[in-house]
């Protein structure tokens, strides 16, 4: 029987709503929506994209790690925008990630986020292969 990890953020909402940032079981790492936030809860980047994608993906590499992973055993991103016009700067940053590991993507639209200072949530999936 695969053991089931959970890794935390430390993100407020995560008692809130019951949530992990992460779950672990055996090779697979799923990472549920992720946003721009610091380590006191606050929104990064109000108003700017590039930032809270960036926030994103630290929070993301972060969570990895405390699982026994990496960004390099990432098989799946998606991001969720309150804007499709801000898919290419998102994508850029996204980019800067994973532009060796090409883990296969998905961008789409949501009509809004629980906090409307959120332009980005980005979820991702891994596979730990070693």
């Amino acid at each position: 029987m695969m053991k089931r990890k959970l890794i935390s953020s430390g993100s407020p909402y995560e008692d809130i709503i019951g949530f992990s940032r992460a779950v672990s079981v055996g090779p697979y790492i799923t990472i549920g929506g992720t946003a721009p936030l610091d380590e006191n809860g606050n929104t990064v980047g109000i108003g700017d994209i590039s930032l809270q994608t960036k926030q994103c993906l630290e929070i993301i590499k972060k969570a990895l790690e405390k699982a026994g992973s990496s960004l390099d055993d990432v098989v799946r991103t998606r991001l969720l925008l309150t804007n499709i016009d801000d898919w290419k700067s998102a994508a850029e940053v996204r980019a800067s990630y994973f532009k060796t590991i090409k883990p296969v993507d998905t961008i789409m639209q949501v009509s809004r986020f629980i906090n409307p200072d959120w332009l980005i949530e980005i979820e991702v999936d891994a596979i730990v292969s070693s």
